[in-house]
């Protein structure tokens, strides 16, 4: 019969995001308060805390212009798996991400495809605020 999984064999595991261990990937970001250095390092870690449904990060990351009020994981999808397709830098505080993020629902995959937008703020932060999906 195998052992339950602690949480320092959680954090040993390869981090959502496709990175290294969560300990040495973003856990920096969601636990340790560093602040991610480009718009696809907090798009990683962003996905990273839907997966650990840690609605205060996500919250936090969010530009406030368009940031819900709350967030709610009541009927969350199952997160299967992050590919980052591209990051344009357009200049010093706006960015692109494109990625794709697999994920199930009611036994069904599915699959999210979407062109992210970042800004940086003046605390030097890069903050989500919104995207545009693909068919």
């Amino acid at each position: 019969m195998a052992r339950p999984q602690s949480p320092q064999d959680k954090d040993r595991e390869g981090c959502p995001c496709g990175g290294l261990a969560f300990e040495d990937c973003c856990a920096r970001y969601l636990e340790r308060g560093e602040i991610p250095p480009t718009a696809e390092a907090l798009m990683r870690s962003r996905y990273t805390a839907f997966v650990r449904q840690n609605a205060p990060y996500l919250l936090d990351t969010w530009a406030a212009r368009t940031r819900p009020a709350t967030l709610d994981f009541g009927d969350a999808p199952q997160w299967l798996g992050l590919q980052v397709k591209a990051h344009l830098q357009r200049d010093e505080r706006h960015a692109e991400v494109e990625f794709v993020a697999r994920y199930k629902v009611g036994g069904r995959a599915h699959r999210l495809h979407e062109r992210s937008r970042f800004e940086r703020t003046d605390d030097g932060r890069w903050r989500y605020i919104d995207g545009d999906l693909f068919d």
